[in-house]
């Protein structure tokens, strides 16, 4: 049976490229948008409607995620995977990001509603479906900065570090449904909205330290939540694939 997807965020940016790559091997998947509704429903039109559908909803609010989720179910009959995407007003821009002295808790609490209270918000509406089926896959999108801090993107990286607490934490509660729940954690990505004003100088830097030589890309990302997303990865559970061309060795 056809699997579906619900991805977070996902109108641009990785987000957009987990929908296409998701969508290329058979997926079926829903799109969910705040503000970016042109590009949510040109993604559809590229789709096709039968395979795609575009859902507005702020994941930071838990009447809207509900409804989200229920358009969605019956728009496809249930959703199998829900992919944590979203993020929330940050961009990637070391000459602006703050120093620890200039941050105020408003900036971590921004990051921490956007990745954390977003997750908990889909998961939790999600998850009677799941049970019911006894099955369901978790994927929520971290990063390895919380390993390898390049650029101390403080409340960002606080965020997506919790993330991976909340992700294990659901695994194995939940393991008994068999419900999985995953995180996968990017290097800095060439190129995306948020990493849009990166410079060249980090791009460089991080490329010349990775075994590899080069800098993760969101399709080097989407391809992990693409495997995830299958039956093959239905053993798997409570791990976060780190995907930074080696970078980060865990």
């Amino acid at each position: 049976m056809t699997r579906t997807v619900l991805v977070t965020g996902s109108s641009r940016g990785l987000g957009a490229t987990i929908v296409k790559t998701l969508a290329e091997q058979g997926f079926k998947v829903v799109i969910n948008y705040y503000k970016s509704k042109d590009p949510a429903e040109k993604l559809v039109s590229e789709i096709g409607e039968q395979n795609a559908i575009a859902i507005k909803a702020d994941v930071t609010n838990r009447k809207e995620v509900d409804t989200l989720i229920k358009r969605a179910t019956e728009y496809f009959g249930q959703i199998d995977v829900v992919v944590n995407n979203a993020l929330i007003d940050f961009k990637f821009d070391p000459n602006k990001q703050k120093t620890f002295t200039e941050l105020t808790w408003d900036d971590y609490q921004k990051q921490l509603d956007g990745t954390l209270k977003a997750a908990f918000n889909v998961v939790q509406s999600v998850i009677p479906q799941f049970i019911e089926r006894q099955n369901g896959s978790i994927i929520s999108i971290g990063t390895n900065l919380y390993q390898n801090p390049v650029v101390p993107y403080h409340e960002y990286t606080t965020a997506k570090a919790g993330l991976i607490g909340f992700t294990r934490n659901i695994a194995s509660e939940l393991g008994v449904y068999g419900i999985k729940a995953n995180v996968v954690s990017g290097g800095l990505l060439k190129t995306t909205d948020a990493s849009a004003v990166t410079t060249p100088e980090v791009f460089d830097l991080i490329a010349q330290s990775t075994p590899l030589k080069k800098v993760t890309t969101p399709q080097d990302v989407a391809n992990m939540v693409a495997y995830l997303s299958s039956e093959n990865a239905n053993g798997i559970t409570g791990q976060n694939f780190t995907v930074d061309g080696g970078l980060t060795m865990n």
